[in-house]
């Protein structure tokens, strides 16, 4: 059961190809902070790996679909599917890579800008689980969309380019903050608390002769009339252009290689990019499938699974219902019986052995950094409540399939039992009977702003899937 460090097994050609999937990875990373961002870059490396929209080839009157067609869908911009046909009968199931790309931040209110004590402020409403007190004094990036009355679509990126301002949530001075340091972790800072600083500076009084009702009313909000006034100018935007805007905080700044060795990657959002993006490479890579290799890539995961975008909408079903059409095979049957005999790698990430909280993890159902690619026979809180709990028979296959493509793998639970646990969305596509088991990247830091993770489990989480989907 000993799983070795990885990087004691590595080759020279192996610790290049390694450092080759590190270096994108962390582009992905840099560039990718929000889930409308990450299926624009998908969308961007599938069309050019080949791939084809699913609904222009149906507008254009569909096409006769080959072993090797590739299919993509999107949804509302937020999730995807990718399919790639393979040479046996699509009734034979699916294999399916299945990651989110939402991530725990800090959302943008609908009526979020307000002036108090002449500063200038955007309240939040966090989303999944932080810790709110993590969020505060951190040079912090905004990402999103606007759409206007008009239809017209306004994108937002602010504190990223090394020119660009940044905010930050504030903090009570350490001199005052007795009472504060009394409190329980999940109350130090409160959610109403984390408000966005945006600016300080007061727009320039009016002449007197020119004065009206207006500009006295502004004067009194000075720095938030200033902050709209650039807002109009650079964006175009109105105050009640907010209302059907979706703006995401993220930390500001780029992924970045850790330790003296540069072993291990520092970023936000690698619950899930650490296995959205490897799930993705893999799929692009595949030359040939026994069965249809599918690539899902859903939003919604932190907040469970929910919404149009989520994986418990009906975005995938459809995307299979319409695949089948195309082929010339839909019947309420045919999907019942395509979805049920397909298998699945709920792509997830899982909690990392931190010798520091060593209280937490059961060594010996822990995974550990650099060990290799994770599976969790089962997740879920306490009883394996919410937990999809694999079958041994899929484990087995699934031990020969990563020892015949010479994958490095572990299993492990996510800490003690009785301290809580986690779900992620394998027990939903296990509803249509399919085989599903969890598998992921170990995380140091989950859910905090910055995250760490080993390359050597990305690089194997590649290799895994690549076998998996192959198979």
């Amino acid at each position: 059961m000993e799983r070795k460090n990885c990087f004691k097994l590595y080759n020279e050609a192996e610790r290049a190809q390694l450092e080759n999937v590190a270096a994108d990875y962390r582009r992905f990373l840099t560039d990718c902070k929000t889930e409308r961002e990450s299926v624009r870059e998908i969308v961007r490396q599938a069309r050019a790996a080949g791939y084809v929209d699913m609904d222009e080839l149906i507008a254009a009157g569909g096409a006769d679909l080959q072993p090797g067609a590739k299919l993509y869908r999107v949804c509302m911009g937020k999730a995807v599917a990718l399919f790639r046909l393979g040479e046996e009968p699509l009734l034979a199931g699916l294999n399916i890579l299945g990651a989110h790309i939402d991530s725990p931040r800090l959302d943008i209110k609908q009526n979020p800008l307000f002036e108090d004590g002449e500063l200038a402020f955007l309240d939040t409403h966090y989303y999944g689980g932080i810790k709110k007190y993590q969020w505060v004094t951190l040079p912090l990036a905004l990402h999103g969309v606007v759409v206007k009355k008009d239809g017209q679509t306004v994108d937002i990126v602010i504190g990223e380019d090394k020119d660009d301002p940044v905010f930050c949530v504030t903090d009570l001075l350490i001199h005052l903050a007795q009472e504060q340091l009394e409190k329980k972790g999940a109350r130090v800072v409160e959610g109403e608390a984390l408000n966005l600083l945006v600016g300080n500076a007061a727009q320039a009084e009016a002449e007197p002769d020119k004065a009206d009702e207006k500009t006295e009313k502004t004067a009194k909000q000075a720095v938030k009339a200033n902050i709209l006034r650039l807002l109009k100018e650079k964006y175009g935007l109105e105050e009640e252009d907010f209302v059907s805007a979706e703006l995401e905080v993220t930390p500001a700044g780029a992924a970045r290689e850790a330790g003296l060795d540069r072993s291990m990657i520092l970023a936000y959002g690698q619950d899930d990019a650490a296995c959205a993006y490897p799930s993705l490479r893999a799929m692009l890579e595949v030359e040939n499938s026994r069965r249809c290799a599918c690539c899902l890539l859903v939003d919604k995961e932190e907040i469970g699974s929910v919404g149009a975008t989520g994986m418990q909408s009906r975005f995938f079903e459809n995307a299979v219902a319409e695949l089948l059409n195309l082929c010339g095979e839909f019947s309420e049957l045919n999907l019942r019986r395509l979805l049920q005999h397909s298998r699945m790698l709920s792509s997830d990430v899982s909690s990392a052995f931190d010798p520091a909280y060593a209280a937490a993890f059961e060594k010996n159902n822990v995974a550990y950094l650099s060990h290799g690619l994770v599976f969790n026979k089962f997740t879920g809180a306490r009883g394996k409540s919410g937990s999809n709990d694999a079958n041994a028979e899929y484990l087995g296959w699934l031990r020969q399939v990563m020892d015949e493509a010479g994958v490095h793998y572990q299993t492990a639970e996510l800490g003690k039992v009785d301290l809580g646990g986690g779900g992620t969305i394998a027990y939903i596509l296990a509803l249509y009977g399919m085989e599903v088991i969890d598998s992921g990247v170990p995380v140091l830091s989950m859910h905090a702003p910055w995250e760490v993770v080993s390359k050597a489990d990305v690089f194997e989480a590649y290799k895994g899937y690549k076998a998996f989907i192959e198979a």
